[in-house]
């Protein structure tokens, strides 16, 4: 018997990667987007939950618009918070594993060490402290729960920095991407493959996820385009050349303690997860 999984933000960038690879591998799916479940709604999100009785959810519809989320944090904390708080108790009353699909924003990354799932967290910005405060819900509501950090997020679906650099390179010879913040980038794929290996596990808890090692937007950027074969003069800038509403963290590189203590599988380089990103899409 095919096992029920339902998906939220199923329209998302990682939400639809999810939805293919689970079909893929024969789950019986339910995408749920904003018109078909409003989160933010309980009683309907706990009307659809008790209907479709999933075996697992998958939660990563979310507000991720980080500047945005500076101007209006209650729409922030209404979705990320609220949100999921009302997607915690509906999948807890019908028995379901739930995966909250949080983010690198809840550290403030004055530290020069990788996080691991134990570091204290302190956001700097509202979208941080909305994702975290969601976190705080799952913990607090449900008892079988993966709560998954990611970062620096990119793949077919959606819009995201490979898909900006590449648009870019194709119009200018020369552009300016900041060096002064690192991190993990991350390929949808090999997020949703992971979420899989851990849904299939009762090793509950906390884990970072993203592709091994660590860059800065510069360098990340600079790797796009020599995979990709394209003449495009990257400098470097700092954070303050480029002044957006919301602070990001300056280092945000994830250390995977979680999936090695769990004997998870390690999750390949990113310059290789880029490669073959880049050479099949």
């Amino acid at each position: 018997m095919s096992r029920k999984v339902l998906i939220t933000g199923a329209n998302g960038q990682l939400g639809k990667e999810l939805v293919e690879l689970f079909s893929e591998k024969g789950f019986e799916v339910y995408g749920c987007d904003r018109d078909k479940m409003d989160i933010t709604n309980q009683e309907q999100v706990q009307e659809i939950i008790s209907n479709v009785k999933p075996d697992i959810v998958l939660h990563s519809a979310a507000h991720t618009k980080v500047d945005l989320a500076e101007s209006e944090p209650e729409q922030a904390f209404l979705i990320n918070a609220y949100g999921t708080r009302n997607v915690a108790v509906a999948a807890e009353a019908v028995g379901a594993k739930l995966v909250y699909v949080s983010t690198d924003y809840v550290f403030d990354g004055t530290t020069d060490e990788p996080y691991n799932e134990f570091s204290p967290t302190s956001p700097l910005g509202v979208y941080g402290k909305s994702k975290l405060a969601g976190e705080q819900f799952v913990r607090d509501l449900h008892s079988k729960f993966f709560i998954v950090r990611t970062s620096w997020v990119y793949g077919k679906h959606g819009a995201n920095f490979v898909k900006t650099m590449l648009k870019l390179g194709e119009e200018r010879k020369e552009i300016s991407v900041v060096a002064d913040q690192i991190g993990c980038p991350t390929y949808t794929l090999d997020l949703a493959n992971s979420i899989l290996e851990l849904v299939n596990s009762e090793k509950y808890g906390v884990y970072h996820i993203s592709n091994s090692g660590s860059c800065s937007w510069y360098e990340f950027a600079k790797e796009i385009f020599k995979i990709s074969d394209m003449e495009v003069q990257v400098n470097s800038c700092t954070t303050a050349d480029f002044p957006r509403p919301a602070a990001r963290p300056a280092n945000s590189v994830f250390e995977h303690m979680s999936i090695k203590l769990n004997n998870f599988t390690t999750i390949r380089h990113w310059r290789e997860a880029l490669r073959n990103f880049l050479k099949n899409n």
